[in-house]
């Protein structure tokens, strides 16, 4: 019914909250309060706190509100990614999470924006609402997006510089100092360097082949790197015209990819598969396994779309 609020999912918000509550009670508990920071960093909001937990807040420090939903499978990707790297920051930012089943207010609000389209990503600073990402994407190039935003934001003196030391501080109480060549790739990727970036991770790979953080980082990058500079709706208008043509599909599931619409640039390479023969079909099947290895190895719908592969080629 239209107007109807989905009592449900305000249940099932609300559960969340208590685990995520629960959570970080626990850890605290069991480290002496060190590990509890993520229920600092990460808090859901509804129509009726969003004033105070987002805008208000963003007054003194950004947040980065999550539209997601229960059912949307690109936001069970992107939303452990998020909350990741707000743990991380140690409040730097703050990851506001909004359920837009449970809050039909806020729901129309994004829509209102012309966003139709879940997960999306919103950065509001100094009560300003800035739309950020739209789509899932693997953590490198969320990584990367975020650590860009800031430092526009701070070159246009919407942020101040970070104060001396405080990613020195960061650093120390948090994950475990990488090695020389993993740190090497993280910090091309947070300048914004992809090829510097590739060039680390094929060394780790070439190291350690059996590197699967290496290998999903280098897939991450090089997506980036055929993605870049592409008109994506010329892209995706030239593949709906010429749907015979597997370079024109090629591109269009690279640009699918970049957006989170990873369901959609695995199906569109599998019709190539089944359609095509010779070059063109195994160009189309490398091109999907290159994209697999974007994603983390266990993720179910590598499984499924694995299974869909093998049915096209026998």
């Amino acid at each position: 019914m239209h107007g109807a609020i989905d009592l449900g999912a305000r249940q099932a918000a609300t559960r969340k909250q208590q685990e995520r509550r629960a959570q970080g009670g626990a850890a605290s508990a069991g480290a002496g309060g060190a590990s509890g920071a993520a229920g600092q960093y990460v808090v859901d909001v509804t129509d009726e706190t969003f004033n105070t937990e987002v805008v208000e807040r963003s007054q003194s420090v950004p947040v980065l509100v999550d539209f997601w939903a229960e059912w949307c499978g690109p936001c069970k990707q992107l939303g452990p990614i998020l909350e990741k790297l707000a743990t991380e920051a140690a409040g730097k930012w703050i990851l506001a999470k909004v359920d837009i089943d449970a809050n039909p207010q806020l729901g129309a609000y994004m829509q209102q924006m012309g966003v139709r389209g879940i997960p999306f990503v919103a950065a509001v600073v100094a009560g300003q609402l800035l739309p950020f990402l739209n789509g899932a994407a693997p953590e490198p190039q969320v990584r990367q997006a975020i650590d860009q935003l800031f430092e526009a934001l701070r070159k246009e003196g919407i942020l101040p510089d970070a104060p001396a030391g405080e990613e020195q501080a960061v650093d120390a109480a948090g994950a475990p100092a990488l090695d020389p060549l993993s740190q090497q790739a993280e910090d091309a990727l947070q300048s914004g360097d992809l090829d510097a970036a590739r060039t680390a991770f094929e060394q780790l790979i070439a190291r350690d082949p059996r590197d699967v953080q290496a290998k999903q980082g280098l897939a991450a990058v090089e997506l980036s790197l055929r993605a870049r500079g592409l008109d994506a709706e010329r892209v995706l208008r030239e593949a709906a015209e010429k749907p015979g043509d597997v370079q024109a599909q090629i591109s269009a599931s690279d640009v699918e990819m970049v957006y989170g619409r990873l369901e959609e640039a695995f199906e569109r390479l599998l019709k190539a598969v089944r359609t095509s023969a010779g070059d063109d079909r195994d160009a189309a099947r490398r091109h999907l396994l290159s994209l697999f290895d974007v994603l983390p190895p266990d993720d179910p719908r590598i499984a499924k779309a694995r299974r869909s592969l093998q049915s096209a080629l026998f």
